[in-house]
């Protein structure tokens, strides 16, 4: 099984079984170890009291991105420190992509960054994600 097929099959697997990426209404583009990009829209519902998007919205986007990154290894991995700096507000109507970048990668834990851009290419967040490596294989 190629890299890629084994990839598709996890966040296949952890897509089914995760409600708030379904209720985001993700859509997975891109699959590869290390790799995950992601796609949604953002709706009345996620934005906040300013009319902008609500900032656990673009958090909980980034967050799945590194999920699914982080996993498509192979290795059952669970995030230990994130945090995201929201730099342009996003508005009804947006549509968001993530870009994943893995820094580093060792037996125990792993280390990306991802960028959320809007429909223009612009970035609006930038998030951090280390994640600790369980060694616990998936079942493909």
């Amino acid at each position: 099984m190629s890299p890629e097929e084994k990839a598709r099959r996890i966040v296949d697997r952890m897509y089914i079984s995760d409600p708030m990426s379904q209720w985001l209404g993700i859509e997975r583009l891109k699959y590869g170890a290390g790799i995950s990009v992601l796609r949604m829209t953002i709706r009345k519902e996620m934005l906040n009291g300013f009319s902008i998007a609500h900032g656990g919205i673009t958090y909980s986007l980034a967050d799945s991105a590194l999920a699914f990154a982080s996993n498509s290894h192979g290795i059952q991995s669970v995030s230990v420190e994130t945090s995201i700096s929201h730099i342009a507000r996003v508005k009804e109507g947006d549509v968001l992509t993530t870009e994943v970048e893995e820094k580093s990668l060792t037996r125990q834990t792993g280390i990306y960054y991802v960028n959320v851009r809007n429909q223009e290419g612009k970035v609006v967040a930038l998030f951090k994600g280390i994640v600790f490596r369980t060694g616990k294989e998936w079942e493909v």
